[in-house]
Formats: C-alpha cells, structure tokens, sequence
C-alpha cells in the first residue's frame, strides 16, 4: 500500500505561499509534475500513492480526473499570480500509469500547463508508461500533443523476474513499446531497470541490459529492488518464500550495467542513469537535483518553490473534493532552513556526474572529501579542480561518501 506522508505545518486553505518564497520564482528553472494515481494491478514491490479500481472507493475516477488536475493548475496560477515562472521547462507526468488515461486527457493537461505559464520553446515533456498501456495510436497522439520523450517500466526481460514483481507485461513488450514510441517520432525515449531481484541470475540481467541497447533508446535509468514494508514483495520475503536481495549482487549487478552501457555509447549523469548525450538526459530530474522550483498537481504530489515544500493529500477522493470546495489540496508544508538546504544540496549533487565544488563544504567535509579522495571513492583529476566526483567504486558507496561530507 501507499507509503505515509512526513508532518509538517497547516497549508493555507487558499494556498498562499509566502512572499520570500515567490520572490524569484524560476529563477533556476521551473518543471511541472503531474502525478496520475491510477494503475491496473499493484506490482508486489510497488508503494507509491498509486491504487487499482478496487482501491479507489468512490468519489474519484478516471474519467473526471484531468479535470480536478487543471482546477488544481488553476489555483497554483492564483497562487503564483503577479510571480509567475518565467516559462516552465519541463513536465513530468508519473504515477502510476499516467497512459491509463486517455491520450487525449494527457493532451489536454499539457494545454492546460501551456496556456497557463508558457512552456519554453525547447521545453522537455515526458509522459511515463508501461508498456502494455500503449498502442501505436495512443503515442502518435501523445507525440502529437507536445510530449518529446517517454519512460517505460521495462524492469527485466526475464518472465520469471516479471512474475516475482508482479509486472503484466510480457518481456518483449518494452522494447516494442520503445520502437513504436521512436516510429512516433518521440525526441528522446528511456527504458527503466530493476536489478537484484530474488531469482535473476547474471545472464538474466545481461539479456535484459542487451535488450535495451538493441531497441535503440537513448536513455537508461536502472535502480536497485528496494523491498518496502506494507508490500506484497515484502511480505513473501517475511514468510520465507523469497530470499532478500544481496548487496554483493546488487553491486555485481551495477558493475555489469556500467560496462555494457558503456560499451554501447552510454554515460552516466547520475548515479541510476545513463545518456547517449548531454540532449538525452532527462531534464526535469536535473531541476530536482541541482534545486530548482518545481509546481506538483495531483494527490500526494511534492512541490517546491523558493525554499518552500509542501504536498497533497494522497487520496484522490480526498484531492478531487478539497478542489471542489475551491480550496487547496495541500495538506502540510515545511521552509526548509539553511543547514537543510545545504544537506540535500550536497546529497543530490555529489550523485552527478558533475559533482559537487568542493568549496560547498565545512572544514569538516572538506577532510572527509579528502579521506574519500584518498581511498579512490572521488576522482582525483576532478578533485584536484575543486569538485568532488565520484569514481565507479565511490558509486557503489556513495551513500557512505555523502556521510563523510555531512560528519
């Protein structure tokens, strides 16, 4: 089930934002992200503020929904008002599976984005996707529309890893999908990756990496399976029917994704991701990393704008009636203090392959910089520049890196 909402103060019923806050609005981009909460079955590893249609209850639908999304753009426009964003850059829409709405629903979403605070000329518009919710016709309608680029939740191409995760589709759907969404004319398309899960096997994994390389997409995001409390994935575990996942395999794993797609052109950007090219990396994940504004619609949707964060009730019932009553979803925000904003700044950044200056740190971290530089965990080329990056092993650590930053 989906996971709890962290505490925080009241937001205003109008959803007023503090005047520091919408001083400089866009000032280092501005995205949009639309969160669709609905899916056809739970994958058992799956706790994201998605719910199937005996989830949902009443007093939300599909078939309403694009139309408590644009009520809730039109309340983020009053609240904006005369500090609007320059252009917004980029829009995401995640879930869930956002292609479980019609295609013309997404189009008219965008519209509504558009007509509201101008998307950039150059503007990165990605849709995710799996791969069973798309039809040729559906992706050139969303082409069409305005979306440049697509994520679909390819996993593995194993079907007994798709079993174990409770994925629909089968394994050759994704790199179908990824081939009619480039017939389509999509800019950019990018295929995600589950590695370590109980039962995958090293071959499995290097068919799946195979796969990706040979339908021709341009990005790759491949995460680690987390096991989350509150899962069905999780639960089997706690009952002994599957092993929990290993760090030496995950690492294994890592390592075999790194030099197959690397071979194949491939680079990373981000610890999890991969670009044929600097115009293949996904835009709107770097306004979230380098501490851009950003506007969340949706039930359980997280937006940031200057300093402040804030996000929704997770219900779509719950969202669709606070707009209804014209009154903000919101349901808690906080300002997020120096020393916080500095964490995450550093959390975030060091995980890219631009890294992080090192002039960003206290006397503190810039020992701890030098004890990782020292066990080949940052780059010494880059840190002899004044950055910390991380090399392939610092990667694999980078968690225990960032602690050395933030003693």
């Amino acid at each position: 089930m989906p996971g709890v909402l962290p505490d925080g103060e009241p937001v205003a019923r109008d959803g007023s934002l503090p005047a520091s806050a919408r001083r400089a609005v866009g000032a280092r981009g501005f995205g949009v992200y639309v969160h669709v909460p609905f899916c056809a079955s739970r994958c058992g590893y799956c706790d994201f503020n998605t719910y199937t249609a005996s989830e949902l209850g009443g007093g939300a639908s599909r078939e309403t929904y694009a139309d408590s999304v644009l009520a809730e753009l039109a309340l983020a426009a009053r609240v904006l008002g005369d500090a609007p964003p320059p252009r917004v850059d980029t829009v995401f829409v995640g879930g869930g599976t956002p292609t479980l709405l019609p295609a013309d629903d997404l189009a008219r979403i965008l519209d509504g984005i558009d007509r509201t605070w101008g998307l950039a000329a150059d503007a990165e518009v990605t849709t995710e996707a799996n791969p069973e919710s798309v039809t040729p016709e559906s992706l050139k309608t969303l082409r069409a529309a305005g979306y440049t680029r697509i994520s679909l939740g390819m996993q593995s191409a194993a079907p007994g890893v798709l079993a174990v995760l409770d994925r629909r589709h089968s394994a050759g759907r994704a790199t179908a999908a990824a081939l009619e969404a480039r017939d389509a004319g999509f800019d950019h398309v990018n295929l995600d990756l589950i590695y370590g899960t109980p039962g995958e096997s090293a071959e499995d994994f290097a068919a799946s990496l195979a796969q990706v390389v040979e339908a021709g997409v341009d990005h790759v995001s491949a995460y680690a399976l987390i096991v989350e409390d509150g899962t069905r994935l999780a639960a089997r575990m706690r009952r002994g029917e599957l092993p929990y996942p290993s760090d030496d395999v995950a690492a294994d794993r890592y390592l075999a994704a790194e030099a197959a797609l690397g071979a194949a052109g491939f680079s990373w950007y981000e610890v999890s991701n991969w670009a044929r090219s600097e115009a293949a990396r996904c835009r709107h994940n770097l306004l979230y990393w380098t501490g851009a504004d950003w506007w969340g619609l949706g039930p359980g949707a997280h937006s940031h704008v200057g300093g402040v964060r804030w996000w929704n009730v997770k219900h779509p019932t719950a969202y669709a009636a606070r707009l209804a009553e014209g009154a903000s979803p919101g349901l808690a925000r906080e300002r997020l203090a120096p020393d916080e904003q500095h964490m995450e700044d550093v959390m975030l950044r060091l995980r890219l392959a631009s890294g992080l200056p090192l002039d960003v740190l206290d006397e503190a971290g810039r020992a701890g910089a030098e004890r990782a530089r020292a066990d080949g965990l940052l780059d010494a080329d880059a840190y002899a520049e004044g950055r910390a990056v991380l090399t392939l092993r610092g990667r694999l650590l980078a968690d225990a890196v960032v602690r050395d930053l933030l003693p």
